[in-house]
């Protein structure tokens, strides 16, 4: 009798806990983003920080506080549920023209950026939450640039 009223039982909490609604939200981070350049309120179409080590310094503070949980602190992703983000610009690396390879890193920082801002929805499965109104414009961009700094 116990086992006939425990599955059911079981079977409700998981269901509950399986619901967004119970998922963990995200949260504004700690770090101080204050030495950041000012970016304004329309949305840059590529990294204005591309290639600044001390931006890089404070993206890498804001990837281990919002993004290492679930991307792993060395960006690889192993025994963690996202994909890996060392890898994004691999394609980009290869492009020989300068006009596209420009072309092929704002393509990625777009891909980047919309991702971060609305999330990952697979069949109606948030994969990854929106950080859309959490994260402002700088502290996107500073991870992006220490995402970019670790690639391979």
């Amino acid at each position: 009798m116990t086992q006939r009223l425990l599955a059911p039982l079981l079977a409700s909490a998981l269901f509950l806990l399986a619901d967004p609604a119970f998922a963990e939200r995200p949260a504004a981070p700690l770090t101080d983003t204050s030495s950041l350049p000012m970016l304004g309120a329309a949305w840059r179409d590529a990294n204005p920080y591309r290639d600044d080590a001390a931006i890089a310094a404070v993206g890498r503070t804001l990837y281990n506080e919002t993004c290492s949980k679930c991307h792993g602190p060395e960006m690889n992703a192993k025994g963690h549920p996202a994909p890996p983000l060392r890898r994004l610009q691999r394609y980009c690396r290869k492009v020989q023209d300068a006009a596209l390879k420009a072309r092929c890193l704002a393509d990625v920082d777009h891909y980047f950026v919309t991702t971060v801002l609305k999330g990952k929805y697979i069949l109606g499965v948030e994969h990854m939450p929106a950080w859309d109104g959490i994260l402002k414009q700088e502290a996107v961009w500073a991870i992006k640039t220490y995402v970019d700094s670790r690639s391979r």
